[in-house]
């Protein structure tokens, strides 16, 4: 064993590794992505297959075909991906696997970078497959091997719950030396066997779907996860700790758990629970009985609290629980080391109280120092991204007509902030195409665009575009392709010619794609062209049915700039109207003056394209 320092998605991507995973599948969303680009960077001998699928739905079943083989798959998304790829996801937790399958879907709380703060466990329940839910990085590590062991050992894909604390916390992680040391089950090891023969065995009694077979497998899901109750009650990660007379306890899963372990002494009764779904019951009824109230912590919903209420209900155990349900704490966001404390502090009898941690203002109620406020930094496209042009350019050519602007999940999401105020609808990822079809055959007077990225039309944008044709519905789609999966850190896909096992093939055409689907007008722009750009959206306003833009610019964070602009003072009249407009990081405006940032200025030259007075002057990078 060897210490390393590490991130609980660079813990979680290693010990997938260690366990003989064969391939791995996903697709980017923050906090997953950095799991399966983990596993790619250490696949140095090209041992597992690696990639990034166009879709959630796409990964896990391209992983799904592996595992019946036998092989040992890994899917990596966020948990709005998880939606995507629910119904292969309901179908084979009936079907089951053959080789070890883990779905890591990672949770965040607050949220940070979601749509949603939707709660994977649920699926878990919904889906009748077994969670696992680490607390920490190093716990991440283990509990992913441990995860390929039970899946193999049910046949069932199981679920891999990290939060966001956990996904991006750092910590010092034993990991072995040496890949395929396995993991333990109790008494008996089960190793991970990544050279072992992979055979599909054909078994359409097993491996093809139907009504009755279904029944048959629902029946001993059932029966599988009754026992996996059980299971896991002496599972390594679920514990019970402290219970020194105390009639007040506490009860915690994911990263609240070390919350809560920062906050109390070791004889507070403390039930941890690592696998929410199937409910380790034994150990949780151990726990409540002799407790007069407990006390639960975990991010998002009710999960452990509800099944606690169960089970003290079920055996009668005369215990309240408390919790989000009856607000004790906040049933909404992320917990912290004082969030927790202060809920404890309510919570505390004096007993408790003197259980808590010793420190003198732990006890007088003051859990942290007074720390001046962070700045408020308000998301903002990049200094010198070209969707900022490409909003700029759609702004000017539909001046003075009734237009409504859809939006999608990325960097261009940020094109609903002020100046630029071109995003009037954002539901989830590829949306934009197809409810901009519903607002325009309900309002047909209004020009309906729908914006989407590169990369989001690989991934759902292309179904919404052949139903608007087919439909004949009259919209004009704007693709916003910087080549790149910007928002999730650069990663490739279709349209780039790379994959995540290096290998450079042939790029799929956006264009190509588009005039296959039947989009009779497309017309290509570099959006820092202005007077071209705004021209080409120009042609398409009148057409009928469904057309295209394509603003086709590399993102700024993947290439470096040659040149930059500077403000002519003598020139600047100060109206400012690149600062009204544009709203660009770089342009700055203090004592009156209007300045750019050399820094952060990468050269798009947009500012001096609008600047009626030329007082925005190209110059050489320093």
């Amino acid at each position: 064993m060897a210490g390393q320092l590490l991130m609980g998605n660079e813990a979680i991507g290693l010990g997938a590794i260690h366990a003989g995973v064969n391939l791995v599948t996903g697709y980017p969303g923050t906090p997953s992505t950095e799991i399966l680009e983990t596993v790619a960077k250490n696949n140095t001998e090209g041992r597992i297959h690696v990639e990034w699928s166009v879709n959630e739905k796409a990964a896990l079943e391209v992983a799904a075909g592996a595992a019946y083989t036998g092989a040992r798959t890994l899917v990596t998304m966020k948990q709005v991906g998880l939606n995507v790829a629910s119904d292969p996801l309901m179908s084979l937790a009936y079907v089951g696997v053959k080789g070890g399958m883990v779905i890591v879907s990672a949770d965040d709380p607050g949220p940070i970078s979601s749509q949603t703060e939707q709660d994977t466990r649920h699926f878990g329940v919904f889906s009748k497959l077994p969670v696992f839910d680490p607390t920490s990085p190093e716990e991440a590590y283990e509990m992913v091997q441990d995860a390929f062991a039970y899946s193999e050992k049910y046949a069932t894909p199981v679920l891999l719950r990290p939060t966001t604390r956990v996904c991006h916390g750092c910590a010092a992680v034993e990991v072995k030396e040496v890949s395929g040391e396995g993991a333990s089950l109790g008494n008996q090891a089960y190793w991970a066997q990544s050279d072992k023969p992979k055979e599909f065995v054909k078994d359409p009694g097993r491996w093809v779907i139907f009504p009755r077979l279904s029944y048959q497998n629902h029946k001993k899901i059932e029966e599988r996860n009754e026992e996996l109750s059980h299971v896991f009650s002496s599972y390594r990660f679920n514990t019970v700790e402290g219970g020194a007379g105390l009639r007040k306890g506490v009860a915690a899963g994911g990263i609240s758990y070390a919350y809560v372990k920062e906050s109390i002494s070791k004889n507070v009764p403390l039930l941890r629970v690592g696998t929410p779904h199937p409910f380790p019951e034994e150990l949780a009824r151990k726990f409540l009985e002799g407790l007069d109230e407990v006390l639960v912590f975990e991010e998002l919903d009710p999960v452990i609290e509800r099944s606690l209420l169960q089970i003290a209900g079920k055996y009668h155990l005369s215990v309240t629980i408390r919790g989000k349900l009856t607000h004790d704490t906040a049933n909404a966001g992320e917990n912290s080391v004082e969030s927790v404390r202060e809920d404890l502090m309510r919570f505390a009898d004096e007993t408790l109280k003197e259980e808590m941690c010793k420190e003198e203002e732990l006890l007088d109620g003051a859990f942290s120092l007074k720390l001046p406020p962070l700045p408020v930094r308000p998301p903002v496209l990049c200094a010198g991204c070209p969707h900022r042009a490409s909003f700029y350019a759609v702004k000017q050519a539909a001046k003075g007509r009734k237009a409504v602007f859809s939006g999608d999940i990325g960097c261009y999401t940020l094109g609903n902030a002020k100046p630029l105020d071109m995003v009037d609808t954002c539901l989830c990822m590829g949306a934009d195409v197809t409810m901009a079809q519903g607002l325009h055959i309900i309002e047909r007077d209004a020009v309906n665009f729908a914006f989407i990225g590169d990369s989001t039309f690989f991934a759902s944008g292309i179904t919404g575009v052949i139903n608007g044709v087919y439909n004949q519905t009259d919209i004009i789609l704007v693709v916003l392709d910087n080549s790149t999966t910007a928002m999730t850190g650069h990663q490739p896909h279709p349209g780039t010619g790379r994959t995540m096992m290096g290998e450079v093939v042939t790029k799929v055409s956006i264009e190509k794609v588009l005039e296959g689907i039947g989009v009779n007008k497309i017309v290509k722009a570099d959006p820092l062209r202005l007077e071209e750009a705004i021209a080409a959206v120009r042609q398409v306003l009148d057409e009928p049915g469904v057309r295209a833009v394509i603003f086709k610019s590399p993102c700024i964070a993947v290439t470096k700039a040659e040149t930059c602009y500077r403000v002519n003072e003598t020139a600047c009249v100060s109206c400012r109207q690149c600062i009204r407009e544009l709203g660009c990081p770089a342009i700055v405006a203090c004592d009156g003056k209007v300045s750019i940032e050399a820094g952060l200025c990468y050269g798009c030259g947009v500012c001096a394209k609008i600047c009626k007075f030329g007082a925005i002057q190209e110059v050489d990078h320093e």
